[in-house]
């Protein structure tokens, strides 16, 4: 295998998702029926060749390579860095079979769950994006080619009056100003795609009410959420999960789990530390839960039922959220078309009235 090969083979299977978990899933499903993992990643090489015939073939390369790590004496979560995501590996970190098991099924139910949210997320994002941009392509169409020719026929005797007043004023600054426009766009949402990772603190707890910052908030809780209860359930001990988490998290939710964790270090059980900590994270709602049953036994298992509630109810959450977001696009859209036109008239009329 060339260096071309193997580097091909790390992207193939870091893109493709939905294959990924189910080589996780069969591979878990071996060592459940007694196979060691050896054995198990030969059988699995073995199917991904077809049967040694394609021995190029992306997986069946990761599945050996995975092999000669196992065969240098490195655990699995060492074997699998750098060919799964971050994320996956923090989840595959114990180190006996039994445990890896659980890491491995736990792991396919967080990423599955993730992408549920991400659907979602998109879903919700797309279509009132391009409402916008819509929006935006009509004020600069009007700006730049409606309203100059009909000026050119009125001249300059005419004092605009109304909406139509409002035309020209916006087609002078389209004229004159139109890349101010771009720029002021590019900047704003260059600074809300950076504020979404980095910005945290009790400001920003107050915009994560309001898209689309709500919607990042949604998807990275339900993200660590499912994380946690997955971490905790391999028999990570709850401070040591949030610490690993917290590690391997942006700005914005490593602040939150800090905090967290200072709260935690404090006697406080995982709802109340993070109420205290005052970001609303994830929601009140869990938190509350949290704090019911974080004192109870077995909240391993009540965490698990909380994060899968809570990835079913935020997929509906964004479900109507994008609902409202696309009422608010289709409305905006509208009222400026019906703008343009009615200044159109208006512009119409106050010429027939100056030539008349």
């Amino acid at each position: 295998m060339s260096r071309l090969d193997l580097w091909y083979a790390r992207l193939v299977f870091r893109m493709n998702t939905e294959k990924r978990m189910a080589t996780l899933r069969k591979l878990a499903s071996l060592l459940r029926n007694d196979f060691t993992l050896m054995d198990a990643l030969n059988r699995i090489e073995m199917i991904e060749s077809h049967g040694g015939t394609k021995p190029n073939e992306p997986f069946a390369i990761v599945m050996r390579q995975w092999q000669k790590n196992l065969e240098r004496g490195m655990s699995f979560s060492d074997t699998t860095r750098g060919w799964l995501p971050d994320d996956e590996t923090l989840l595959v970190t114990s180190g006996n079979i039994s445990n890896l098991v659980v890491a491995l099924e736990n792991t396919t139910r967080v990423v599955e769950g993730a992408e549920r949210i991400r659907r979602a997320m998109r879903n919700a994002l797309a279509y009132p994006l391009f409402l916008l941009a819509l929006t935006f392509g009509i004020i600069v169409m009007v700006g730049l080619y409606l309203v100059p020719p009909l000026i050119e026929v009125a001249g300059n005797g005419i004092i605009w009056r109304g909406v139509a007043g409002g035309l020209i004023s916006l087609s002078d600054f389209m004229v004159v100003s139109w890349y101010w426009f771009v720029i002021g766009m590019f900047l704003l949402f260059v600074f809300v795609g950076l504020s979404l990772e980095n910005w945290s603190g009790r400001l920003r707890a107050k915009f994560d009410k309001i898209p689309p910052w709500n919607i990042y908030k949604i998807r990275i809780s339900v993200g660590w959420l499912m994380s946690l209860s997955s971490m905790v359930a391999a028999g990570i001990t709850m401070p040591d999960a949030m610490r690993m988490l917290a590690d391997n998290s942006s700005k914005y939710l490593r602040d939150i789990l800090e905090e967290t964790l200072h709260n935690i270090a404090n006697g406080e059980n995982l709802g109340q530390a993070l109420l205290n900590t005052g970001r609303d994270f994830p929601n009140s709602e869990i938190i509350g839960d949290l704090m019911i049953y974080a004192d109870m036994n077995d909240f391993d298992k009540n965490l698990t039922a909380i994060a899968n509630d809570y990835l079913n109810d935020s997929v509906r959450k964004m479900e109507a959220i994008s609902n409202v977001l696309n009422s608010i696009g289709i409305l905006m859209v509208s009222g400026i078309i019906a703008w343009v036109v009615l200044g159109t008239f208006q512009m119409q009329d106050q010429i027939t009235a100056a030539l008349s």
